[in-house]
């Protein structure tokens, strides 16, 4: 029994390597060549973005992973309890059971020093009420003695029982202790995939803060925690800045366009001018009132979503040189001109962010 639990141990941890993916060395060494990379072309920027997100994917994978063993572990605890229980109950049923049958042993060899019963018996002069009396005696001892062999044999089934479960116990441990050690080297890689990311954002003229330390806002991890936050009610600290001052987006948008900005600037010469990004729930009613019918009803607008930015510097002239490059190559970052602000309203100057049109790297 040992050996197939350990093999079921051994496939858990096998499961595991190939759910957490590839070897340390070999992650450490692909984010080496990322980070280096980002040095010479910014578009690995969108790169680090993906490969921090496919790292906080595989660690939330992880930490099911290792949330699951645990409760495994939980229920096996259980089970074990319930087994000491058990045992200990059957001894205390041993024990009721073997002090009659203890008291009728003594009786047997006490009464033929008193008994006219059993001392006729053992001389061969027995009639059938004596004969009667012992075939009585014989069957009670029978009967007691197959209790206690039943007894027994339970007990020796809940201790084994008992033992199966201790090494399930130690299993266990062992293989949380590993899954734990997995969980903290992703954990790790996780975080310095995003420092790789917040440096190169540095580099490229966003300041994270006064000390360069990463912004809650610029960690793409928390794109998700920020579109949690009703439209136009995203805190401030959720949000990443351009590299145009006082613009701010969503922290996969403003990845995206930080790139899609750089591959501007080397097609023109200059960098992409921007008017409005982010919109406040204030913001949105604002602008709703000061141009009816060119702005969304307040708490629909996907500037309050932080996925949007209105530009200008030529893109917002329909047709224009800028305008047509940012046409054909935006989608390769995420950013397109909506098919509603080609008409109703016609806005040359609004696009949009779709993280599942990003296709850089």
């Amino acid at each position: 029994m040992p050996a197939p639990r350990s093999a079921g141990l051994i496939a858990v941890v096998v499961a595991m390597t190939s759910l957490l993916g590839a070897p340390a060395e070999a992650r450490q060494a692909q984010d080496t060549r990322q980070a280096l990379g980002t040095r010479s072309d910014p578009a690995n920027l969108t790169e680090l973005r993906k490969e921090a997100e496919r790292a906080a994917q595989e660690l939330e994978e992880a930490n099911k992973a290792l949330i699951k063993r645990r409760t495994e572990f939980e229920a096996a605890e259980k089970e074990l309890e319930g087994k000491l229980q058990a045992l200990a109950k059957a001894e205390r049923h041993l024990a009721q059971i073997r002090q009659p049958v203890s008291q009728m042993a003594e009786l047997l060899y006490i009464q033929p020093l008193a008994s006219d019963t059993i001392v006729p018996f053992l001389a061969g002069d027995a009639d059938a009420d004596t004969l009667r009396t012992m075939a009585n005696i014989n069957h009670i001892v029978m009967v007691r003695q197959q209790a206690v062999d039943r007894s027994t044999a339970l007990i020796q089934q809940t201790e084994r029982l008992a033992a199966e479960a201790q090494e399930l116990r130690a299993g266990n441990l062992l293989a949380e202790a590993q899954m734990a050690a997995e969980v903290d080297l992703l954990r790790k890689r996780s975080d310095k995939v995003v420092k790789s990311l917040t440096a190169a954002l540095v580099k490229m003229g966003i300041k994270i803060d006064k000390v360069g330390r990463a912004a809650l806002g610029c960690n793409p991890l928390r794109a998700a925690t920020a579109g949690e936050y009703p439209n136009g009610l995203i805190p401030k600290s959720m949000l990443c800045p351009l590299q145009q001052k006082g613009f701010s987006l969503r922290a996969d948008a403003t990845i995206a366009f930080v790139s899609l900005n750089e591959a501007f600037k080397r097609q023109f010469g200059k960098q992409m001018c921007v008017t409005d990004a982010y919109r406040s729930l204030a913001e949105q009613q604002s602008v709703y009132y000061r141009r009816p019918g060119f702005a969304a009803v307040p708490g629909r607008s996907n500037h309050g979503l932080g996925l949007a930015v209105d530009l200008c510097g030529g893109v917002e002239r329909f047709r224009s040189p800028e305008f047509n490059w940012l046409e054909k190559n935006g989608k390769r970052y995420g950013w397109f001109h909506p098919d509603w602000a080609y008409s109703s309203p016609f806005e040359p100057w609004h696009w949009e962010y779709d993280p599942k049109m990003d296709t850089l790297p």
